[in-house]
């Protein structure tokens, strides 16, 4: 069996913050064998696609309990992204039997974040590159669920029809091209703010760098709809069915930013974050009132952390 760096495989408590468990699932230098990759050496070949122009896709997604997060869902959403970049990669079986793998070797201990890759393999040709890694959960994303997030807004410079009068930009498919939203939060974090707010040319709400925005109105939540051109998030829809439960309406709207400063409450949702409540937009502190929806403990629920 394959080793995180540092750390035997299902080790419980107190994992150090650089383990990892790597899964091949198909390409790398020895081709199409899944297996346990041993963390501490090269995976990749030096001109894969994936490191040398962001040419793939990929998901993230929580272990909780050693058991993987709404993977169904992800899944789903990675077909939906290789399919926009005209990929094949595994099938949902293989990657399943590869997550169920990396979440064993992981172990209940601790939380983790898994991540799978799909890359258009090695510029000079050959297979498709597949491969999951699980590490720890950072302390930015415990931080942002236990004390909340001050956000900034940003101009993404598209307008809202921009994804269907130009599929080719896939801004609906989570691409492994992620230089543009890291500078984003870098942006950010230079000026003191945790995340961001990405507004349209237009002026209507997206979504952030790597999350959903939800708000809190009159009892009910909303979120922007996935045709302004943003990225479904996994998180929303199975908080909706959580929520769907409780008799709490989950509704897709267009918003401006007014609606967010003007909200009972406004959440940032992620597979590996969860739920971050806003406290502050650039200069406006939100109220910390109680909304009277459990965004946070329904979030819980759906990922299976409650």
């Amino acid at each position: 069996m394959g080793t995180t760096a540092g750390v035997g495989a299902g080790r419980a408590p107190g994992r150090e913050a650089d383990a990892r468990v790597i899964v091949l699932i198909a390409g790398g230098p020895d081709g199409p064998r899944p297996r346990v990759h041993p963390a501490g050496e090269p995976l990749l070949l030096a001109d894969d696609l994936a490191a040398v122009r962001g040419d793939g896709c990929f998901e993230t997604l929580l272990v909780v309990g050693g058991r993987p997060a709404k993977p169904e869902r992800h899944l789903a959403r990675l077909a939906r992204s290789a399919s926009a970049l005209g990929l094949t990669g595994p099938t949902a079986e293989e990657w399943g039997a590869g997550i169920a793998l990396a979440a064993r070797e992981w172990g209940p201990g601790s939380e983790g974040m898994l991540r799978l890759v799909l890359s258009r393999g090695p510029e000079r040709g050959g297979p498709e590159t597949a491969y999951i890694t699980v590490a720890p959960v950072g302390p930015h994303a415990l931080r942002a669920r236990a004390e909340g997030i001050d956000v900034t807004v940003l101009g993404r410079g598209f307008p809202v029809d921009f994804a269907a009068s130009a599929p080719w930009m896939l801004l609906g498919a989570k691409t492994l091209s992620y230089a543009a939203n890291m500078a984003a939060l870098r942006h950010a974090a230079a000026n003191g703010y945790d995340d961001v707010v990405y507004l349209s040319s237009e002026g209507e709400v997206l979504e952030g760098p790597r999350s959903t925005i939800v708000i809190a109105r009159s009892g009910e939540l909303v979120s922007p709809p996935a045709e302004v051109g943003i990225l479904e998030g996994t998180t929303l829809g199975a908080l909706a069915e959580i929520a769907d439960g409780q008799g709490v309406p989950v509704r897709r709207e267009r918003l401006l930013l007014t609606d967010l400063l003007a909200a009972d409450a406004v959440w940032l949702l992620s597979s590996v974050t969860l739920a971050a409540r806003v406290r502050r937009i650039d200069d406006v502190a939100l109220e910390g009132s109680d909304p009277g929806i459990d965004v946070a403990g329904m979030v819980d629920r759906a990922v299976g952390r409650a």
